[in-house]
């Protein structure tokens, strides 16, 4: 079993980006769940979404405490939360930043893989806005391979309707422009 932690602020759509990553492991024939956390409930608060991906029953329906995977969908979050917090050794982090992998390496003091993408400026260039939800799946698609790219194009059409082609480009080119470092 594959656990994963969202970290963004309220309105970036990670809600969304659990929701959207459970159907396309779903929709692999796999076991998924995707549940937000919220405090205080208000637009630019930091909130948690976590998934839960497997290829068999999923039992469990606790918080995750100890996650493998952890998706940071605004970096400046990273002065505000302890977004490594539980975050397994041999996990990944993966953030929404123009810094390298490297540098967010030594900033986090992590030691597991680290990966960067700059998604608010391919969320900007292919959607208009600076919402990185849909970006950032291909980020941590390309990162963990916890399922196949075109997966997640059906339920990202189902979202979205019209505006599905735009976010799927957004993904795609996280996909190819994700950075990472053991």
């Amino acid at each position: 079993m594959i656990e994963i932690r969202w970290h963004g602020r309220g309105g970036q759509g990670a809600v969304t980006s659990v929701e959207t990553l459970a159907l396309a492991a779903i929709g692999e024939g796999r076991y998924a769940q995707g549940f937000p956390s919220f405090g205080p409930e208000r637009r630019g608060a930091p909130v948690a979404a976590f998934n839960r991906i497997d290829d068999k029953k999923i039992r469990v329906r606790s918080g995750i405490y100890h996650p493998d995977v952890v998706i940071v969908l605004d970096a400046s979050l990273m002065g505000l939360v302890n977004v490594t917090d539980g975050l397994k050794n041999s996990g990944t982090l993966i953030v929404n930043t123009a810094k390298s992998p490297e540098e967010v390496k030594k900033e986090a003091g992590f030691k597991g893989t680290v990966a960067t993408v700059d998604a608010s400026r391919i969320a900007r260039e292919e959607l208009g806005v600076p919402i990185t939800n849909t970006t950032m799946i291909g980020a941590v698609v390309k990162a963990t391979s916890v399922v196949k790219i075109g997966s997640v194009k059906e339920p990202l059409k189902h979202r979205f309707g019209r505006l599905a082609q735009r976010n799927i480009n957004a993904m795609e080119r996280a996909y190819k422009e994700l950075k990472i470092t053991k």
